[in-house]
């Protein structure tokens, strides 16, 4: 069976935006994060072990989740360079030949947690690239998470070692101890390591007793722990929504539409040329050229 690479193609774009010079197209647009997404997808499908591949993104950053909490990520300080590069950053996907989900009212997060319940069954490994922890909570048998950047993979185990919990609690986990990336803050004196030790035993939120002469392990402020916990569960399970990645983006593509055999595509060289990267074109070929 073949393997899937997902790919969110917004992270990929910040890290190029702020990890390469700033570079312009022929007519003065801003053109170096999109010029530094290509180049690193061309580099993963000319390896290979890639046979399929998709991208999710960001057609616009806020979502259904900042209706629900004001202080989740927006906009916001996003450079305005680096937001003008969304929509060509996606033209240029298409250009490449690559099968691109452009999120709306969802997140791109979303977009490949669609993907992977659409996919599961259809490849023999589906590999989420990408550091955000986020993702961890997908993490299942044939379904892996890489940090390319840093050359590290996360399998079930992998989840537990890192974060302490399974993968199904991982939108737990992040609810209570909070996500400063997303923008919600999470419970007070709820860290990482208490918020993993609770967690590792229950599970799920709804499942933490709320009284702590309940509770079967031993954690250090406990009845604090569970004061606040009874205080705010309301919150706490608000967050957890927050936390929690949906998985009904339409995404409607077939097995043989994500196949790098597509890449690339007949309108790159022309795309390449109106935004000034010739040697771009000429890397991108086939793999089995």
């Amino acid at each position: 069976m073949p393997n899937l690479h997902l790919i969110d193609a917004t992270y990929e774009l910040f890290r190029a935006h702020f990890g390469a010079p700033p570079r312009t197209a022929p007519d003065g647009a801003p053109v170096g994060a999109v010029h530094g997404l290509l180049a690193s997808l061309i580099a993963m499908i000319r390896d290979e072990g890639v046979t399929h591949l998709g991208c999710a993104t960001d057609h616009v950053i806020e979502s259904w989740r900042n209706e629900l909490w004001p202080g989740y990520k927006s906009g916001e300080g996003v450079p305005e360079d680096l937001m003008a590069q969304f929509e060509p950053a996606e033209e240029g996907l298409r250009a490449l030949g690559v099968t691109v989900w452009p999120m709306v009212e969802l997140e791109a997060d979303d977009g490949i947690a669609s993907a992977v319940a659409r996919y599961r069954d259809a490849f023999e490994t589906i590999w989420i690239c990408s550091p955000d922890k986020d993702f961890a909570q997908l993490v299942e048998d044939r379904v892996l998470l890489v940090d390319r950047r840093r050359s590290i993979e996360y399998d079930t185990a992998g989840v537990r070692e890192k974060w302490g919990v399974s993968p199904a609690s991982v939108p737990d986990l992040l609810a209570l101890m909070g996500d400063s990336a997303d923008g919600f803050p999470g419970l007070k004196g709820w860290g990482a390591k208490g918020s993993a030790t609770v967690l590792a035993e229950y599970g799920h939120i709804e499942d933490i007793p709320l009284d702590a002469e309940r509770w079967t392990i031993k954690v250090r402020g406990a009845a604090r722990l569970a004061e606040t916990l009874r205080e705010n569960r309301d919150e706490a399970l608000l967050f957890k929504r927050l936390a929690t990645l949906r998985s009904d983006a339409a995404i409607e593509e077939r097995v043989e539409d994500l196949s790098v055999a597509h890449v690339p595509g007949p309108h790159f060289v022309a795309f390449c040329e109106a935004h000034g990267f010739p040697k771009l074109a000429e890397r991108a070929v086939y793999r089995n050229r």
